[in-house]
């Protein structure tokens, strides 16, 4: 008991005093996570619009494999990273692996999908007759996609932060494709499963809080999204 207490007080030392070695890991973590992110919300969202807008053969078999890929296992899609961004892999010539744009691209696999299907889900929810009357008053297909996006932002934007959620809690894919280098690419989810393993807690335990509280955050601002988007579809 005396060991835990004293790993906590260490991890409040060390999140009060603003440990370089923590600050430089927690800001790599949002960095890797960031750019992920705004990847996957960049060719998830247009992904979820076509999908939603547009009746085209294969749609509901696309919609089966963004819903089924939301559950994509971490470590099966690290394990495919690896292979394309080995040495003997088809991009090994990149020089990418155990970096974090090797991470990144991990972290975007995982996230496209949430992004797509979640932003479909919210676009198709959009009332039809809004489509109709756009185009009655001549508006553009690309207006109409617009105006409904409009429409669905609430939905989008909690599709976007579950996506983040989902990144930023990763620990498998990265720690395949990363190899968790101090400095390099170790990340608050890999750094606390690696100083756990060493009997080392304060570092573990300061980032667990951290974690802790950034997952809070994003919970707590998808929750709010949510609510103001069924506030106005009330409305």
């Amino acid at each position: 008991m005396d060991s835990i207490l004293e790993g906590f007080s260490r991890a409040f030392l060390l999140i009060v005093n603003l440990d370089a070695e923590l600050l430089e890991i927690i800001f790599l973590s949002l960095k890797v996570s960031g750019a992920a992110l705004i990847i996957a919300t960049a060719l998830g969202l247009p992904v979820g619009t076509v999908i939603g807008l547009k009746k085209f053969p294969g749609r509901g078999l696309i919609i089966s494999l963004l819903n089924s890929f939301m559950g994509l296992p971490p470590v099966v899609v690290g394990l495919f990273v690896y292979l394309f961004l080995s040495r003997s892999g088809p991009l090994g010539f990149m020089g990418l692996l155990y970096s974090p744009s090797a991470m990144i691209v991990a972290q975007t696999i995982l996230a496209v999908p949430i992004v797509a299907a979640l932003s479909h889900s919210s676009i198709i929810k959009v009332d039809p007759l809004m489509k109709q009357a756009s185009l009655i008053l001549g508006a553009t297909p690309f207006q109409v996609s617009m105006t409904v996006m409009n429409e669905a932002r609430y939905g989008i934007m909690a599709a976007v932060i579950a996506a983040l959620g989902r990144v930023m809690a990763e620990v498998g894919a990265i720690l395949i494709v990363g190899g968790n280098i101090a400095g390099y690419t170790r990340v608050m989810t890999t750094t606390i499963a690696l100083e756990t393993d060493k009997g080392e807690f304060e570092l573990a335990i300061a980032l667990g809080i951290i974690l802790l509280i950034i997952s809070f955050l994003i919970n707590a601002a998808l929750y709010f999204i949510q609510k103001k988007g069924v506030l106005q579809t009330g409305q």
